[in-house]
């Protein structure tokens, strides 16, 4: 069995398939939070990041960044890892039964991550999403003799390319699971075998950077921010746009983000007479971000499950809107109903419904009183369910209960009983 350093609190690894990613602002949120509560974090990045595009608070980060060795690995890499893993991983060559049919490069990267680990006195590691990163950290915490967790999202558990049997071994490996809505809880639950400890904590805002102010009087804009991919559901906002603009409803709408439908989306503005009405932003910093949702009417969520199945789990941006005080019309999309209560805390539509969109969007530019209803409610929600302080707490209970845990490592068996698939 391997030793575990003697201390009283977990010394976590954070497992990222990218970081930073600007995209991910939540596990940059979690990842303050952590800090702020005295947690000693390391992170480690499987990809060196390429947008170019950063968030000011990854100054505060004071966590070590760790990119592991990715490019270029080629199988006298993999050999001489595993030479130096022998040395170091106690009972490495029974464990290495666990990398049947991982890729190459996730198991350089596995044992890469394993002896840092184990030398560094890490207690634990914990991915986010349940994919490449949960594939590491699960062979690294086996080859190390410790405990991981990871947080399962949206992509990583409905994708069609998501593979059911390595989703329920990681389900089955981990000391524990976090996800991020009761949607995915119920469908994990059912996935995973019993007795695996399954914990619903949502994604939290540091509340303090989203201060919330009144939207009765502000001017009729319509506002929505994400990736442009068909997820989102922003092809159904242009339409509904078009609607508006027909029946002579005076607006402006501003989306913000990049991606690859952006051509598409250019398109159909142009092709609806819209350029006047609807701008596509590209992507902003998220001090930019937070100064455009807070000086919109209504923020627009039309989210809609994909053709290959990918969806959101819960959309940080979509929470970010309810913390500043900007109704929001979305779908049902899976946890999506757990905050956006129709008529309580926003509007819900159908999804691929541009005339219902059109109907939520216009009866919130008319009506003040509505607005302000329902954005008082909705940041009483996310005060209550969604400060990052007490989410990260959460969290920081579920690493301290998995690293009080050890983790037996086989002492059987040999390295040639693994087959390790090159790619």
């Amino acid at each position: 069995m391997a030793e575990l350093p003697q201390s009283g609190r977990a010394r976590v690894g954070y497992v990222l398939k990218v970081y930073p990613r600007f995209s991910e602002t939540f596990i940059l949120t979690e990842v303050l939070a952590h800090e702020r509560a005295g947690t000693e974090l390391e992170l480690f990045s499987l990809r060196h990041p390429v947008e170019g595009l950063f968030h000011e608070a990854l100054a505060q980060v004071r966590a070590p960044v760790t990119y592991v060795p990715s490019e270029g690995i080629k199988a006298e890499h993999l050999w001489s890892e595993l030479e130096a893993g022998l040395g170091e991983l106690p009972g490495l060559a029974g464990a290495l039964e666990a990398a049947r049919g991982e890729g190459a490069r996730d198991v350089h990267q596995a044992i890469y991550l394993a002896r840092v680990a184990r030398a560094r006195g890490l207690t634990h590691l914990h991915a986010h999403f349940g994919s490449v990163a949960t594939t590491v950290a699960r062979l690294a915490a086996r080859f190390a003799g410790r405990t991981y967790s990871f947080t399962a999202h949206a992509k990583d558990i409905f994708h069609q390319d998501v593979s059911p049997v390595d989703l329920e071994r990681k389900l089955a490996d981990a000391a524990a699971v976090i996800t991020v809505s009761e949607h995915n809880l119920a469908h994990l639950s059912g996935l995973a075998p019993d007795g695996a400890r399954i914990h619903r904590i949502y994604n939290g805002l540091d509340l303090d950077r989203f201060a919330y102010s009144s939207p009765a009087a502000r001017a009729p804009r319509v506002v929505a921010v994400g990736r442009l991919i068909e997820k989102k559901g922003f092809e159904d906002l242009v339409e509904a746009c078009a609607i508006m603009a027909r029946g002579g409803r005076s607006f402006d709408c501003r989306i913000v983000g990049a991606g690859p439908l952006e051509g598409r989306l250019a398109a159909m503005i142009s092709e609806r007479g819209l350029e006047d009405r609807v701008v596509l932003l590209g992507p902003r910093s998220q001090v930019e971000m937070k100064a455009i949702v807070a000086d919109a009417a209504a923020f627009a969520a039309p989210c809609v499950v994909g053709a290959d199945g990918n969806r959101d789990g819960l959309p940080t941006v979509l929470l970010e809107a309810m913390a500043l005080g900007t109704p929001c019309v979305s779908t049902d999309v899976t946890g999506i109903p757990e905050v956006l209560r129709d008529g309580e805390t926003g509007i819900a539509v159908p999804q691929h419904d541009p005339a219902a969109l059109a109907g939520a969007l216009e009866a919130l530019l008319e009506d003040g009183e509505l607005r302000e209803r329902l954005a008082v409610a909705a940041r009483g929600l996310i005060e209550a369910d969604f400060d990052a302080e007490s989410t990260s707490a959460r969290v920081r209970e579920v690493f301290e209960a998995c690293a009080s845990e050890s983790v037996p490592v086989s002492v059987n068996g040999a390295a040639g009983a693994s087959r390790v698939r090159l790619r």
